[in-house]
C-alpha cells in the first residue's frame, strides 16, 4: 500500500485521517511537537503509523526532520498538510498575526515545495492540504488567517498548473473545510458542523479519486459559489 505523511498528526483531521489511513492498509508518518501524542497514536496501530516530534516552523531541521521519516517509511507516494493556526483577532494583535503567517505561509510553503520537489524527482505523487473556504473571502475577525488561507488555495492551484505544464503525474488537492468540529472551529453562530471522523473521510475519498478541489463537507461548495459570487458590501454582512 502507499506510503503518506501527515503534518500536525496529533489532533483533529490530521489525527483522523492517520487513524482511518492506516486502518485501510496505508502506512503513514504523522509529524507534531507534542511526543506523548505522537506515542498515543502510534500505539494505535505500530506496524502501520510512524512518528517524529518536531515543530514545523523550524525551519533548520525541516528538511532534516522530512527526510528522516521518508527513509522510515521506506519512500512516499502522498503529502498531506494539515497543520494549521488561526484565532479570532478582533485587536489585531500583531503577534497573532505573525504566527499565523509562520505557520500557514512560510512553513506552508517550505513543506509543499519540499514535497513537489521530492516527487517531481521520483516522477509521481499526491500533495494534499487542508485550506479553508475562510480563504474564499476576508474576514475582519481574523484577517490574517483568511488572508493565509487564500494564499493556500492559489498557490495549491499554482502548483497544479506547474505539474500539468512539466508533463508529471503529481496530483495536487486544495481541501477546502467549512465548519468542522475542532479547536480550530472558532466564534458564534457556528452552522453546518462536520464530525472530524466525517471529514477525514471524505478527505480520504478525495485523495484515492485524485480531485483537484473538495469541500467538507459536500454541501460547503454551495455555500462557497454564493460567496464568491457576492459582492463586497454583502459579503461584510456575513
Amino acid at each position: 500500500m502507499k506510503k503518506v505523511l501527515i503534518i500536525g498528526a496529533t489532533s483533529g483531521m490530521g489525527k483522523s485521517l492517520a487513524i482511518q489511513m492506516s486502518a485501510k492498509g496505508y502506512t503513514v508518518g504523522i509529524t507534531g511537537k507534542r511526543q506523548t501524542l505522537l506515542n498515543e497514536i502510534e500505539n494505535l496501530n505500530p506496524t502501520k503509523i510512524f512518528g517524529s516530534c518536531f515543530d514545523v516552523n523550524d525551519e533548520f531541521e525541516l528538511v532534516e526532520n522530512l527526510n528522516d521519516l521518508i527513509y522510515r517509511l521506506g519512500g512516499l507516494d502522498i503529502l498531506i498538510y494539515s497543520a494549521g493556526y488561526g484565532e479570532i483577532n478582533e485587536n489585531l494583535d500583531n503577534l497573532i498575526e505573525q504566527d499565523t503567517i509562520r505557520t500557514n505561509v512560510r512553513s506552508f510553503t517550505n513543506v509543499i515545495t519540499f514535497a513537489f520537489d521530492y516527487f517531481q524527482l521520483q516522477g509521481s505523487g499526491q500533495i494534499a492540504a487542508i485550506t479553508s473556504v475562510a480563504g474564499l473571502r476576508g474576514n475582519d475577525k481574523a484577517p490574517a488567517y483568511s488572508a493565509s488561507k487564500a494564499y493556500q488555495i492559489n498557490y495549491l492551484e499554482g502548483l497544479a498548473m506547474k505539474a500539468r505544464k512539466m508533463k508529471i503525474p503529481i496530483n495536487i488537492l486544495d481541501i477546502r473545510p467549512g465548519y468542522v468540529d475542532t479547536a480550530m472551529a472558532k466564534g458564534d453562530n457556528l452552522f453546518w458542523v462536520t464530525t472530524v471522523k466525517k471529514a477525514a473521510k471524505q478527505i480520504i475519498d478525495g485523495i484515492e479519486h485524485k480531485k483537484e478541489v473538495i469541500y467538507v463537507s459536500k454541501r460547503w461548495r454551495i455555500f462557497a459559489w454564493i460567496f464568491k459570487i457576492i459582492p463586497r458590501y454583502l459579503g461584510e454582512k456575513l
